[in-house]
């Protein structure tokens, strides 16, 4: 049967149009192997750590990421540096990123060749289901350890000579792993935005804060939200309130004399005092010139009930440029204790990281005529919500082909395509061919 030439023209269109929309999506592969490159440079030098708690976090603002997709690039980039045949197949546009995504959570050096070849021969999906049965095969070896895993878990907390509270344990996989999380995101939340578009020398310390001191900040972070969403049940949980004693000239004036402790004893430093009298209940005692106490006035809230709700109402979330938090402190603008009145207007909602950043590290917030909030750096640069956009060239896939014809790739529509030719896959021969624990066993043919 003889085709219509116009007919035969739609076909050659569509054709073309195929082939330009698999070889651009070769080209981005070959590119998404360079970007990775550089996250796992940026990532081994720590360049996110002048504001952000890790890698992920800079990415997710910075470069506009979702934080799963952020994670996802650095657990790829990081898997790479050790498969270095895995890693040339997708520089060379030879295998998809998420082929690559998905072998990676199995890959190691020595069976990189085997998983490889099948991403070569099969499509994105039979990789993913390889992974998955290979995962499973791994979990049978794990089930040995399970036992001797739940006899040796234990947790010890205790004060060292100088105050410190020192924690050691160890937990089962999977407390762990809901632990990591929690200290990830806390991290996330603290330190992702903390100093966003600050440069290294606008900060106040002599250097950023290093991975340990984060992952202690994120685990006092997780303690609050922990009580924040009523682990502490109500009255009985007086137990778990904290208290200071602070001179009243202290807590009007840092610089003034006086003393600033914790209940225990340990120093507070008056910064610090100011930061927890922000938002906390107060109880006012008066003593005598022998330090008995003469008198002690009731309890109250620094921001009563009635305007707390209406402050989260208005608020939402910490109110830091780029900050997500959606949980935080009162800050009164003008401290309550300088005068300040505990009104809305004079109050933002900032979580922790970012209220001690207020108090103890030079930022500044003051609250504009249109009643929006204005943050200054330690140096008084006003601080931004959003990052500027980087420069994209006027024509980003010309510039990209350009690119990848300077390093001598030879890149066209079927240089991802892989060899499958429509036979079903049969997963379980698949994993006894492929997997080291099933390798030599007797291979079970449907």
């Amino acid at each position: 049967m003889e085709m219509h030439p116009a007919a035969i023209e739609r076909e050659a269109e569509l054709s073309r149009l195929g082939d330009e929309i698999t070889e651009l999506s070769v080209h981005l592969d070959a590119a998404t192997a360079r970007l990775l490159d550089l996250i796992r440079d940026f990532d081994e030098r720590k360049g996110w750590s002048n504001g952000y708690s890790s890698c992920a976090a800079w990415l997710t603002h910075r470069a506009g990421l979702r934080p799963s997709g952020a994670r996802a690039r650095v657990r790829v980039a990081r898997a790479l540096a050790t498969l270095p045949h895995i890693h040339a197949a997708l520089a060379r546009g030879e295998i998809s990123y998420a082929k690559v995504r998905a072998i990676t959570r199995v890959a190691t050096p020595e069976t990189e060749d085997r998983l490889l070849t099948f991403a070569r021969t099969g499509t994105a999906a039979h990789v993913e289901q390889i992974v998955g049965a290979w995962r499973r095969m791994d979990r049978k070896a794990e089930t040995e350890e399970r036992a001797r895993q739940i006899k040796g878990r234990g947790l010890q907390v205790f004060t060292d000579d100088d105050g410190m509270m020192v924690i050691r344990g160890r937990l089962t996989p999977e407390v762990g792993a809901v632990l990591l999380k929690a200290l990830e995101a806390a991290r996330e939340q603290q330190y992702q935005r903390a100093r966003a578009e600050t440069p290294a020398d606008e900060w106040n310390h002599p250097e950023p804060p290093t991975f340990a001191q984060q992952q202690a900040d994120a685990l006092g972070l997780v303690a609050e939200a922990a009580l924040h969403h009523q682990l502490d049940p109500g009255a009985p949980g007086e137990r778990y309130q904290v208290v200071v004693h602070v001179d009243a000239a202290v807590l009007a004036d840092p610089d003034q004399p006086g003393q600033a402790a914790f209940e225990n004893g340990a120093r507070a430093s008056a910064e610090a005092v100011r930061q927890l009298a922000c938002d906390a209940s107060r109880v006012v005692m008066q003593h005598d010139e022998d330090g008995r106490i003469v008198e002690v006035g009731a309890r109250t809230r620094t921001i009563p009930p009635a305007l707390r709700r209406a402050l989260r109402h208005r608020d939402r979330w910490c109110r830091f440029p780029g900050c997500s938090v959606r949980f935080g402190e009162g800050h009164h603008i003008r401290h309550w204790a300088e005068g300040g009145p505990t009104t809305l207007s004079n109050l933002a909602t900032l979580c922790h990281r970012h209220h001690r950043a207020v108090h103890e590290e030079g930022y500044q917030v003051e609250r504009r005529a249109d009643d929006t909030l204005e943050f200054r750096a330690p140096t008084g640069r006003v601080l931004h919500d959003v990052p500027p956009p980087p420069s994209v060239p006027t024509d980003p896939v010309g510039a990209l082909r350009t690119t990848h014809e300077a390093q001598g790739l030879q890149i066209h529509a079927r240089t991802g395509m892989p060899s499958w030719l429509g036979e079903p896959l049969n997963v379980a021969y698949a994993i006894d061919v492929l997997h080291p624990l099933a390798i030599g066993r007797p291979v079970i043919r449907d």
